[in-house]
């Protein structure tokens, strides 16, 4: 091992043993982790061209080398033996490359370590039909996504095949058979493999994230002929994710798609982290379940009306975010402070913090 690998070793290795989260290396500029969602400079050697280099040679796979010379960044999975799995971003800035590394955990974190909703495991053990985790960027969506695939592998005997770009959490069987495929590595593509997946006898299929019309279409699919399908989605609220959907089709495909969704879907969980007055983060999920009325909604294009429904379906485990950031609070695991900050609607919310509830979703509905 030359003292090239040994120095990335080494930092990835204090990564690790550090809690942190990211790794982020560039030319000419100290080491950076992100611990706590916090960004942290590192006593290390400042990385030059020619290191920077040779690490490229060795960490990118074979596959991915034709892409990063075609388009200057790509993504894969680098594993260093004894220090653990990262999903790595490479690309190149002010005409040098810089890498995002992103740690991945071997060990699937619980329901309860995260501080989901007993809900989600209800929803998880559907035995059909789409579920979509939404949020932003670095809302969790994928290690929510884990945690149900997870539940699945330890409860039931299924045959779980999972596309992902690029594997962000391993599995081990347990119940379950778990394949894992990496786009670019194990399949060229989201399509192609959604393409061939139900030849392989999967009775869950796990898509890292829906990006387009012919994925959303696979998996209506796939759902319709008995299958689980999970699912990420990048929205800002389970009520605008059936319009994000149908956005990927073409005017005259939408009608059909949301007729489709409407017998196919099962759930959307949206997510927002919000920060605990302990110092850690915690979910705040707002949850659409496909019930009769949220059905009826989809079939008749009232989808205006859906947020309505989330408010007004707390017996059916739906919530909306003020609801789930009003249980945040009253727990004590958030400051109102933060939980306002991070409201769709803040001035609903301080009035609830008030003890003033509107009635604004049966208004809606009604």
């Amino acid at each position: 091992m030359s003292y090239d690998t040994d120095l990335l070793r080494g930092i990835l290795k204090a990564a690790v043993e550090g809690g942190a989260s990211d790794v982020h290396i560039k030319v000419g500029t100290p080491v950076v982790f992100r611990i706590n969602r916090q960004l942290v400079t590192i006593e290390a050697p400042v990385p030059t061209v020619e290191w920077m280099d040779k690490i490229l040679t060795v960490m990118v796979p074979p596959h991915a080398r034709k892409r990063i010379d075609e388009e200057r960044e790509v993504d894969f999975s680098y594993y260093e033996p004894g220090v653990g799995r990262f999903r790595t971003n490479v690309f190149q800035q002010r005409g040098t490359f810089a890498l995002a590394m992103r740690y991945v955990k071997t060990q699937v974190p619980s329901f309860e370590d995260l501080g989901l909703l007993p809900i989600l495991k209800t929803i998880a053990s559907a035995p059909r039909g789409i579920v979509l985790v939404a949020g932003t960027t670095g809302s969790g969506k994928s290690t929510t996504l884990a945690a149900m695939i997870e539940h699945i592998n330890a409860n039931f005997k299924k045959h779980i095949v999972t596309l992902e770009d690029p594997i962000e959490f391993v599995f081990e069987d347990n119940q379950s058979v778990v394949e894992q495929r990496e786009i670019g590595l194990d399949t060229g593509s989201f399509q192609a493999g959604l393409k061939h997946v139900l030849r392989q006898d999967p009775d869950i299929i796990m898509v890292g994230e829906m990006r387009d019309a012919i994925s959303f279409q696979a998996a209506i699919s796939a759902a319709d002929t008995g299958h689980l399908v999970l699912s990420t989605l990048h929205t800002q609220n389970a009520a605008q994710s059936v319009g994000r959907i149908l956005d990927f089709f073409k005017p005259d495909e939408r009608e059909q798609t949301r007729r489709q969704l409407a017998a196919t879907l099962k759930a959307v969980v949206c997510q927002r982290m919000v920060s605990t007055v302990s110092g850690g983060v915690t979910p705040s999920l707002e949850i659409l379940i496909n019930t009769p009325t949220v059905r009826k909604m989809l079939e008749e294009n009232r989808l205006e009306k859906l947020g309505a429904a989330i408010e007004t379906g707390r017996e059916d485990g739906m919530q909306s975010f003020n609801q789930a950031l009003y249980d945040l609070v009253k727990s004590g695991k958030i400051s109102e402070k933060e939980g306002l900050s991070k409201a769709s609607n803040p001035q609903a919310l301080e009035m609830m913090f008030k003890g003033i509830f509107l009635d604004e979703g049966r208004r809606i509905l009604s």
